[in-house]
């Protein structure tokens, strides 16, 4: 084993070099002898050179964007798409001013159940506007809460 411990000592060389070196773990609690920390170490240091680590944590979504989608159907075979749209977690504003009351009241039922497949939320915010979220995005506002309490349009 002397030939390998000579091809370390080469390579790495010796290893009493870094004894002197002190790498400061950070703030240590001071122990009072009862059992309870008292506090933290006020000192910090920075640590030294070679200890310093990249941050390897990405933000997962920093790179996706919310997107919002304005629809206003005329027919029924226009559900699958917007139900495309809610399956790919885009916020959908369904606007059926236009529609037919009874496309209306079937549009709004298939894509409750799409919503709610997908954990989502629908919420009328007009007349004949909705907005349908899925589950990442929350719906909050005064004028939301206070339609819902006077029963404006239910």
């Amino acid at each position: 084993m002397s030939l390998l411990d000579s091809i370390k000592k080469g390579l790495m060389g010796e290893g009493d070099e870094y004894e002197d070196q002190y790498i400061d773990d950070g703030p240590q609690m001071v122990n009072n002898n009862s059992g309870i920390g008292i506090g933290m170490d006020e000192e910090t240091e920075e640590p030294a050179e070679g200890t310093s680590k990249k941050n390897k944590v990405v933000n997962i979504h920093a790179t996706t964007q919310l997107k919002v989608v304005l629809v206003k159907p005329e027919r029924f075979e226009d559900a699958s798409t917007i139900a495309d749209h809610l399956n790919n977690k885009r916020t959908v504003v369904l606007n059926l001013e236009s529609t037919n009351k009874e496309v209306s009241r079937r549009l709004v039922d298939f894509l409750s159940g799409v919503a709610y497949a997908n954990n989502g939320q629908i919420k009328r915010v007009a007349n004949s506007t909705f907005i349908i979220t899925p589950y990442n995005v929350d719906i909050m506002g005064d004028l939301l809460d206070e339609l819902e309490n006077n029963g404006a349009f239910y």
